[in-house]
């Protein structure tokens, strides 16, 4: 059997990545929706959360794949966590879908859009998210078809789930879900396109009546760049592992499970790390908010060393006393004046 512990130093290092950085963002969309009360912030925070469990999930396979040779784990605890691992990811992508399927509601009935999405059924939306969620990833615990009938450690995900369950995730899940991305995206577009004729419009007006607007950008635009980003690395992060999942399937002889598991579950892994960056660097409101917190640690960071420094005496050294010290000669010590005298007492 191959070295798994290169392959552990990646799961280890992706793991603490994936954590560390939904961890900043999650802090940051709290603060935000601290101050803002936006429902699409809630589905931001889940999607940050969603992708933290996830990264949580892989680091305890991480000592198994770390450890020479690689120890074993009973069938059922391995089972269990590859089915966390997997709710998890189920999890993060459903969470893109209800952010593209949000972003299009907004876009597409503007003015009704507070009344539908409010916060009783952004909270439905999210409790039901995580319900389905657990549910995919449990369901080969109680599928037999979806199960290995043999086990060899060490803990992966195609040594416990079959690459049918793959199949099935995929014909029924990731299609149809890439497909219902793709009609999105096509409407929001189709509609912005729309808006921006009109307000080019009103624009041209104005100029003629005298009335001068900046030009500006439609904020539909910015929707549709962040689902068209969101989409992209969905599908470019989990199509090759269950594109060749399926080929595994289709063909019992080809041992493809090395590559499956090595390389493009990792790939698909590694969505959860790109989520985060495509929301720090594509939406302005949270890039702002991480800006504001390095600050705050920034300034934070600063007086602590300025109160260090005056508590060690400082870089100047010690102060001289404010009290006047008064300087007594000789001959005022031994009772003369200055002539000589003896001063009388």
């Amino acid at each position: 059997m191959e070295s798994s512990f290169p392959f552990g130093v990646t799961l280890a290092v992706l793991a603490s990545l994936i954590i560390a950085a939904n961890a900043l963002v999650a802090v940051a969309v709290l603060l935000l929706i601290h101050k803002n009360d936006g429902v699409g912030l809630c589905f931001t925070l889940n999607l940050a959360v969603a992708d933290t469990l996830l990264g949580v999930a892989i680091s305890g396979l991480v000592t198994d794949q770390l450890s020479s040779p690689p120890r074993p784990t009973q069938k059922t605890l391995c089972s269990l966590r590859m089915a966390f691992v997997t709710s998890s990811a189920a999890a993060s992508v459903l969470t893109v879908m209800l952010i593209a399927f949000d972003r299009y509601l907004a876009i597409k009935q503007p003015l009704r859009y507070f009344q539908i999405m409010n916060g009783l059924m952004a909270g439905s939306c999210i409790a039901g998210l995580w319900l389905v969620s657990y549910l995919i990833g449990f369901l080969p615990l109680g599928v037999p078809i979806f199960q290995q009938t043999t086990y060899q450690g060490p803990c992966s995900f195609f040594a416990v789930f079959h690459p049918r369950f793959v199949l099935t995730l995929s014909c029924v899940g990731f299609f149809p879900a890439l497909l219902l991305f793709v009609f999105f995206y096509c409407d929001m577009l189709k509609i912005a396109s729309m808006h921006s004729q009109q307000i080019r419009k009103v624009e041209q007006a104005g100029a003629m009546a005298g009335a001068y607007r900046p030009p500006r950008t439609p904020s539909d635009f910015k929707a549709v760049r962040t689902v068209a980003v969101l989409i992209g690395s969905f599908t470019l992060s989990w199509t090759p592992f269950l594109i060749t999942g399926i080929v595994q399937v289709a063909c019992q002889k080809c041992y493809l499970y090395l590559v499956l598991e090595r390389y493009l579950w990792l790939l698909g892994v590694g969505n959860s790390l790109l989520n985060p960056l495509i929301y720090a660097y594509w939406q302005k409101e949270v890039r702002q908010q991480l800006y504001q917190m390095a600050l705050g640690v920034k300034k934070g960071l600063t007086s602590f060393l300025l109160l260090l420094s005056a508590r060690d005496g400082g870089p100047e050294g010690p102060r001289e006393s404010s009290c006047p010290i008064t300087t007594i000669s000789h001959s005022q010590l031994h009772g003369e004046d200055g002539e000589g005298r003896e001063v009388s007492k």
